[in-house]
This record gives structure tokens, C-alpha cells and sequence, in this order.
């Protein structure tokens, strides 16, 4: 049905803590790393579109980082992914080397974003030389496919010309581009061969269906007991449409409210007990009055 790859699973692409003044609230993030681990996530992606990565400066990112490996003791077998791509491709291989010397399992790059008219040829030199000098040759680099977002994304052929020069170092992509067709066709294309991990809830069967490998997703922050039954039944091979659409009905909620970051803490907060973090500049957030509409709609389900 799917890849057995070593990091294949559901990933929550977990919030970033942070106190009233916007600076990294690093006490907090071993109550993070157990709510995540207790509700079925196999890891967490950190510092990707939920976490505002773009938002964070790389002393930031390292402070997380590090703060995040020291703590993963709590959560054996968790599997920590980092969101290292930037338009630098300096910074991003220091960052690629930070975390791969942290221990993390693997890192999850964009495409240099602030080059959005970059071919194919350029984007394969600078995956190149990134891989080349940040990726150990037993380690996982997944690209991030987010063109809605990024301005720019993989094309099936730059995915091809990857894979086929670092087999194993370039694993795959985190497919935030909410695309069935793309979907299909890499299932088609690549197999079990190359690792994609939906960013769709909603996609999560489909994708499955299709080779996917599993998730990475902001919803998984509050519904990961729902998406690691549709990954668990899919391998199973057991009927997993009741699961499925309760992820569906949830996912369609939390769309209602963007963006994500906001949201999500409000509701960990306020349904789960986790601190009041806030967000960065220029998010804002939630009104009170707006967190009791989302709450009450997701409770009702």
C-alpha cells in the first residue's frame, strides 16, 4: 500500500511557542513534545509554514532546535524534523548542518522562495550543493512543494533529476500543494520510490492510496488521534472512511479561520490545556469572541 521508509508517518507541523513579548517560550516545549507524542504523531516538523519559520532569525531557529533535541528523551522514538529552507542557500546549509549534527531525522527545505522565475536547472544546482554539503549520505532531505505560498515549487522532473542523483539523501517532498492530480501522478510516476508526505488532511486516504507515505500537517497540532487511524488502517488495509471524514469535517473548520498559527494555539489552549502562546508580527490574534465561534463548531462535531 505505502513506503516502509524510515520516515514514513504522521507529523504534526508543530506550532512554535512563544510568550506574550514574541520570543521563543523554550519551558513550554516539553509539554509540546508529550501532547504531540501522546496523540499518535510519530514526529514533529518544526519551524515550517505552522511553526512561522520565515519569521525566525537562524540564533532563533538554533535556540529551538536545541532546546527541542535536548528534551527528546521524554518522547522515545519521536522522529523531529527541521524546516531549514530560506532564499540564502548559505544559511540554508548552515541550518541543514545544525540540525543534521543535532540528531534530527531529517530537515524539510523550500525552494528559494524569493526567486520565484528560478528554472529547473538552477534549482537542481542549488539542491546540488546544498545536499552536497549539509546532507550526510544516510540522512533525508524532503523538498517542500508550496507554490501557493512559496511562489515556487518542484516540477515532477526537478523531483526525477533529484532522486536519481542523491537516491537516498534527497528522500522526497512534503506536498503542501493541495493537488489530487499531483498527487496521482506521483504515485504513478515514483512508487514507493520517493517519500511524500501529504499537507491535506483531507488528501491523507487519497494520498495513500497513491504511495504517499503519510503526513505533515497543521491540523495534526489538534487532530492527529484521527489521522494516525486513517495511516494505521491504510496499512492495515481496514475501512477507514469514518476516520477519514472526521478529519475532513475538522480540517474544513480550522480552513474557515486562517491562517493556521493562530487558530491552532488558541484551540490548544483553550481545549487542551497547553499555554497561551501568541504569534509573531505581522500575524495577529484571535479575538476572543472569534476563538469561542471556532471552539464551539469543533467541539460540536
Amino acid at each position: 500500500m505505502t513506503t516502509s521508509h524510515p520516515i514514513a508517518g504522521v507529523y504534526a507541523a508543530a506550532v512554535t511557542p512563544l510568550g506574550d513579548d514574541s520570543n521563543l517560550d523554550l519551558k513550554s516545549v516539553p509539554a509540546l513534545l508529550r501532547f504531540l507524542a501522546s496523540r499518535g504523531c510519530h514526529g514533529a516538523l518544526f519551524f515550517g509554514t505552522t511553526g512561522e519559520g520565515p519569521s525566525f532569525s537562524p540564533s532563533e531557529r538554533e535556540t529551538l532546535l536545541r532546546t527541542v533535541r535536548a528534551y527528546r528523551n521524554l518522547v522515545p522514538g519521536f522522529r523531529l524534523l527541521a524546516g531549514t529552507g530560506t532564499p540564502s542557500l548559505s544559511e540554508t546549509i548552515d541550518l541543514t548542518k545544525l540540525a543534521f549534527e543535532l540528531g534530527y531525522d531529517g530537515v524539510v527545505v523550500l525552494p528559494p522562495y524569493y526567486f520565484r522565475k528560478a528554472g529547473d536547472n538552477g534549482l537542481f544546482n542549488w539542491f546540488s550543493e546544498l545536499i552536497n554539503k549539509a546532507v550526510p549520505r544516510d540522512r533525508f532531505l524532503l523538498g517542500y512543494h508550496f507554490p501557493n505560498v512559496a511562489g515556487i515549487g518542484f516540477s515532477v522532473d526537478l523531483l526525477s533529476r533529484l532522486k536519481d542523483a542523491f537516491p537516498v539523501q534527497f528522500a522526497g517532498i512534503k506536498d503542501s500543494s493541495h493537488d489530487a492530480d499531483l498527487a496521482r501522478t506521483l504515485g504513478e510516476r515514483f512508487g514507493n520510490d520517493l517519500v511524500v508526505l501529504t499537507g491535506t488532511d483531507t488528501y491523507l486516504q487519497m494520498a495513500m492510496e497513491n504511495k504517499a507515505a503519510g503526513c505533515i500537517t497543521a491540523p495534526a497540532n489538534l487532530i492527529s488521534p484521527d489521522l494516525r487511524e486513517v495511516w494505521d488502517g491504510m496499512r492495515a488495509g481496514k475501512d477507514i472512511s469514518a476516520a477519514q471524514n472526521r478529519v475532513n469535517s475538522q480540517r474544513h473548520i480550522l480552513e474557515k479561520y486562517p491562517p493556521f498559527p493562530p487558530t491552532l494555539k488558541a484551540l490548544l489552549h483553550r481545549l487542551h490545556g497547553l499555554p497561551k502562546w501568541s504569534v509573531k508580527p505581522p500575524l495577529e490574534e484571535l479575538s476572543n469572541d472569534l476563538i469561542d465561534t471556532v471552539q464551539r463548531e469543533i467541539t460540536a462535531l
